[in-house]
């Protein structure tokens, strides 16, 4: 058996743009052609590659297929730059992240080697559960996760613990938790998630204080700088790395709930085995400075 590159591109592009007439224009040949060959591909391992819905998603054959052409092309790429260091492309990482580590300590651990290459990086931000799918479907080439187990044809390292806390405002405190932090004063206090597939919220209530979701008011932010400005401007309290909110802290601006019951997140980086080059420079920096702050 033999692989056709020039089908598994078609198949890369459709996902990507989300649509056979703009795979067409970015491949600069006919709709008609771009469907002949992910037909092509099909027939070829006699079973689908897509699910032609919205959005358009890949089978288990074609995220397998993806994540093979997506690593070879990071290959040829890396031995182009290697044999014609003075004709250096521009690149694109791909990374998956959580939100926590991208509004803390993500962008320092790599601004030094944007600023030294010709990179540009892509950062698919998702629940710190799901990060691994976008790993696993070829959509990046590293991963930050807290799942310990590798995925197949990867490799996980120990970066360190995330520390969450709850915090609010003093006069928020002073308004909904006078008669202290319980199941019954938690039920009238407005939270803050992330989005609704923000489970850690949810999760450290049902732990500490038997409340489920739905028994207390929980707005949902798609923004970790909204997220923050939620708790700052006292309209909600809400559960966020210490990392994130050390200013805040140290000024009395924001104010530690529970101190005695903080959340820990162990958190890993996932990556390719097979990387050299640039992606091997921003994976080597990633585990470097998140173990440094991190701890």
């Amino acid at each position: 058996m033999k692989l056709d590159y020039k089908l598994l591109h078609a198949l890369s592009v459709v996902i990507k743009d989300q649509s056979f007439e703009r795979a067409a224009e970015s491949l600069c040949i006919t709709q008609s052609a771009v469907s002949q060959r992910i037909k092509q591909l099909e027939q070829y391992f006699a079973e689908p590659v897509l699910i032609r819905r919205h959005p358009i998603v890949a089978t288990e054959l074609g995220k397998k297929l993806l994540r093979h052409y997506h690593q070879v092309s990071l290959l040829e790429q890396e031995l182009f730059n290697e044999l014609y260091p003075q004709q250096q492309q521009l690149q694109t990482i791909h990374i998956a992240t959580n939100a926590d580590s991208l509004a803390t300590w993500l962008i320092p651990a790599i601004a030094p080697l944007l600023k030294q290459h010709m990179i540009e990086v892509n950062m698919l931000v998702a629940n710190e559960g799901h990060t691994l799918d976008r790993l696993k479907d070829g959509e990046a080439f590293g991963a930050i996760s807290r799942q310990k187990k590798a995925a197949t044809g990867c490799v996980a390292t120990l970066l360190g613990p995330q520390h969450y806390i709850l915090v609010a405002t003093q006069a928020f405190a002073d308004k909904y938790f006078a008669q202290g932090i319980n199941a019954n004063t938690l039920k009238n206090a407005p939270a803050v998630a992330f989005d609704q597939k923000d489970n850690m919220h949810v999760d450290y209530l049902i732990e500490h204080f038997g409340l489920k979701e739905g028994d207390y008011p929980l707005h949902a932010v798609r923004s970790s700088e909204a997220f923050v400005n939620m708790a700052k401007h006292g309209v909600a309290y809400c559960l966020i790395p210490e990392l994130q909110i050390s200013e805040e802290l140290s000024n009395g601006q924001l104010i530690n709930l529970l101190p005695d019951k903080p959340l820990i997140e162990v958190l890993y980086w996932h990556h390719w085995i097979l990387i050299k080059g640039i992606h091997k420079k921003v994976s080597d920096a990633i585990i470097n400075y998140g173990q440094q702050v991190l701890s």
